[in-house]
């Protein structure tokens, strides 16, 4: 399979179109660059995401894609027409992780772009509506059809939901591409699950001298992080958990009536999340039951609200999809190949086990999910240069490969 998939490259890569579709990309890498600035200032928090999703729509539509439109459930979808192959989707996501309301003014300092959501996932936008337009400048025609496609709902509480929505919705889909990540040498081949948790713990409330003695929803609340504290969890295949948000109380001087904290676990296996996620559970009612036993109580109650749930899967790094992305790597220049797992749009497809990879989207970039996330444009056009001769492999090259993605056999072809 990895001859053929090295065939099917060195044919693509060595075409005259596809050359100058890359030299193309490096041309473009400017425009590229303006549009991620453009799309960053735009605020997209989870559920939020329309003003972004109609710029991005705009933009694809401008760049030559055909039937571009925004679905039920808020993703941006347009489609490249293929002879008949295999269904490609090129995609990324069009949410961000901060809230409404946070400053998204980009600063720059010693040639770096700062700004919440500088690249994540401004940049892999970008790049997909830089990788569209190398189609209409080159007029390829290609085996399979590409679906460029902006998701909504990957960070946070959006649970995926647009990725969901997406497979929900098209049974014809045989493979996924992300452009989600930071180094040009990470290619993301599993899919890091989650369980997320909102526990709230509710008692009598009083004042703290008078009413001494009853049980405090803040004293339960501490209870149940000393306890996820000290939870032990497998290294590999890694395991986390995080109380990431408390809130809860009116004062010092009064017995807390309520307390709340958000909970996060994560594993790259899906029975150990599955572990962790039962004993935590375990722990947080224990929590409840404790400072009951403290004040001889039984006023102090505590309900667990589920946030979300991602799945966990892993996927051969020998797959077409994978190979394909690896041998465009390395004819960039890029030899020092990490395969990883991340928790991203790529974790539905891989649960459903349709190949998918999430690729970096050209520079370089740290600080996600912090209001200093930072950019290095840098070298930028190696991401849509990857995920041009990415795409070109799997789908086919009409006239010069087959396309190295197979077609899913029970598909039902969608013609939206």
């Amino acid at each position: 399979m990895s001859d053929d998939i090295a065939r099917q490259f060195d044919a693509v890569n060595g075409h005259e179109r596809v050359r100058k579709g890359l030299a193309f990309l490096q041309s473009d890498a400017p425009r590229t660059l303006e549009e991620q600035k453009a799309m960053t200032v735009i605020p997209a928090p989870p559920f939020k995401e329309q003003a972004r999703a109609e710029y991005f729509r705009d933009r694809l539509a401008g760049a030559g894609v055909r039937n571009v439109r925004i679905d039920a459930e808020g993703n941006v979808i347009g489609v490249h027409r293929g002879s008949g192959g295999p269904t490609l989707v090129l995609s990324a996501h069009i949410d961000t992780v901060f809230p409404e309301g946070t400053d998204l003014t980009i600063t720059e300092k010693d040639g770096l772009l700062i700004a919440p959501g500088i690249r994540d996932d401004s940049r892999g936008l970008a790049a997909v509506l830089s990788v569209a337009r190398a189609f209409a400048e080159t007029g390829l025609k290609t085996g399979g059809d590409i679906w460029f496609v902006g998701t909504v709902g990957e960070e946070g509480l959006g649970n995926l939901r647009g990725v969901r929505a997406l497979f929900r919705d098209h049974a014809a889909i045989g493979g996924f591409i992300s452009i989600d990540g930071g180094d040009m040498g990470r290619v993301v081949t599993g899919a890091t699950g989650s369980r997320r948790y909102r526990v709230t713990y509710r008692g009598p409330g009083g004042h703290s001298f008078g009413a001494f003695g009853l049980p405090s929803a803040v004293h339960a609340l501490g209870r149940a992080i000393a306890k996820i504290s000290e939870m032990r969890t497998p290294q590999d295949p890694k395991t986390t958990f995080n109380v990431g948000r408390v809130r809860g109380g009116t004062g010092a001087t009064a017995i807390a009536e309520d307390a709340v904290m958000d909970l996060d676990l994560r594993s790259n296996s899906g029975e150990e999340l599955e572990k962790i996620a039962a004993r935590a559970l375990v722990l947080i009612g224990e929590a409840a039951g404790e400072e009951n036993a403290r004040w001889n109580s039984d006023r102090l109650t505590v309900a667990t609200e589920d946030l979300g749930a991602r799945p966990a899967g892993a996927q051969p790094t020998d797959l077409p999809i994978v190979r394909a992305a690896v041998a465009s790597l390395n004819s960039l220049g890029v030899n020092e190949i990490q395969y990883v797992a991340s928790s991203t749009d790529c974790n539905i497809p891989i649960s459903l086990g349709i190949p998918a990879v999430a690729l970096a989207g050209g520079g370089k970039s740290g600080g996600n999910h912090s209001l200093t996330e930072w950019y290095d444009p840098r070298l930028s056009h190696l991401g849509p240069q990857n995920a041009f001769l990415t795409v070109l492999t799997l789908v086919g090259l009409e006239g010069v490969t087959q396309p190295a993605l197979l077609r899913r056999s029970d598909a039902r072809i969608s013609r939206t």
